[in-house]
């Protein structure tokens, strides 16, 4: 029989709120988390807007000393982890650290520090190069700083797969617990994008929403007027328990870990098509075991651009049929702008919370409808409504997709 994966644990960090929590009551609030850029000086910028982390202070929660080693994306990892295991009520270091997984991804990983870097060689030569400079920047340095303070010696990997970057991680984090290879996985994504050269490439790429008057909506998937995401920060991890394991433990079960698939579009650097999109949906489904007419709700990559959104509407009516149109869609990134290679980790954390209470998230800014994203996008207000089965969807650029699907555990 296949081992099953139970969700344990949930932690986050992101422009609603530093921790999971905060983060899941704003988004059933409609309440945004993006404003003007407060981190550095861009008031003179066609876009002066991004869902920035605020009131995070690294140094206070984790200590001078281990911040030095850490960068940015690095310190939200491990403070979205010690949340979630504390949550999970796992206890570490674990009777069995080989059985303990990380999986952590993130799709830029030490920018700020890269930065920091070449500023610092560029004003003053090599040897005022930091010594941890290598160690903040690497992308795999969120996964191994957290491996390390768990003693975690099971699989560590990283997955970089720009905006599918979590949602790898917490799908190759659900196979090696279902093959077998460990019996706890933390797993997710972060990211910390906001510095002036991350957001002038999205900027300069035409990326980016330009309503900087009103950045509380800016962030409008779905909705006619949409004209671009909005750059955001964050942290999303999960603790994926084997199904036996959890429960022999008494733990609290959100979710139960069903499915995933992983596809490529093949098609263009940036802009979605090929179909990719509706095969990975279909492959995860197929994997979960279930028809498409079982689930309830899905969590949108929803960026708020128009190709995206257009065709992540016509992926859903292929791959869902006259069920497209019975399902609740909805974008968390309504309230949390998009947080990239994190974003699939805080939106599986939503989904997860949509089952386990549930309640789902609204696509809080939508206001206009669209006629080629005519589905229902949960406009508004949080809806009250039992789920037995969700999908969450990522879509990177170079085409690349990830679908994770979760079920309400049948006891």
């Amino acid at each position: 029989m296949s081992r099953r994966v139970a969700v344990t644990g949930l932690g986050a960090i992101s422009p609603c709120g530093n921790t999971a929590q905060d983060t899941w009551d704003g988004m059933l609030a409609g309440r945004s988390g993006i404003d003007l850029i407060e981190r550095f000086d861009c008031s003179d910028w066609a876009v002066r807007i991004g869902g920035e982390v605020r009131g995070f202070d690294g140094k206070a929660i984790l200590g001078a000393r281990s911040v030095k080693r850490m960068d940015r994306f690095t310190q939200f990892a491990v403070v979205a982890t010690d949340e979630a295991v504390a949550d999970s009520g796992l206890e570490f270091p674990h009777s069995n650290p080989e059985r303990v997984g990380v999986y952590i991804g993130t799709g830029i990983g030490g920018l700020e520090e890269i930065l920091k870097g070449q500023e610092a060689l560029a004003n003053s030569g090599p040897r005022s190069v930091s010594p941890f400079f290598v160690p903040r920047l690497l992308t795999n340095l969120a996964g191994g700083t957290v491996a390390m303070r768990l003693g975690a010696r099971g699989p560590n990997h990283c997955l970089s797969t720009a905006c599918a970057s979590a949602t790898h991680a917490l799908g190759e984090a659900y196979r090696a617990v279902v093959l077998g290879d460990c019996d706890v996985a933390i797993a997710g994504g972060s990211e910390a994008p906001m510095t002036p050269l991350g957001l002038a490439g999205f900027m300069v790429m035409k990326a980016l929403s330009k309503r900087n008057d009103d950045p509380k909506r800016a962030s409008r998937p779905f909705d006619l007027h949409r004209d671009g995401f909005v750059l955001g920060e964050g942290a999303g991890i999960l603790v994926l328990e084997e199904m036996e394991h959890a429960k022999k433990r008494g733990a609290r079960i959100y979710a139960e870990f069903l499915g995933y698939a992983s596809t490529c579009d093949a098609h263009h650097l940036t802009a979605p098509g090929g179909g990719g999109a509706e095969r990975c949906m279909r492959l995860a489904l197929n994997s979960a075991g279930i028809n498409p007419e079982a689930v309830g709700y899905l969590n949108a990559h929803g960026t708020s651009t128009p190709a995206n959104d257009a065709n992540e509407t016509r992926a859903i009516k292929t791959v869902f049929g006259a069920h497209a149109y019975d399902l609740m869609v909805s974008s968390t990134k309504s309230v949390t702008g998009h947080l990239l290679g994190a974003a699939g980790g805080v939106e599986a954390m939503a989904t997860v919370m949509a089952i386990h209470s549930g309640s789902i998230p609204p696509t809080a800014t939508w206001e206009t409808p669209d006629p080629e994203c005519d589905l229902d996008v949960v406009p508004g207000d949080a809806r009250q409504h039992r789920v037995d089965a969700a999908v969450s969807n990522s879509f990177g650029f170079g085409g690349t997709n990830a679908s994770v699907v979760f079920g309400r555990l049948d006891t």
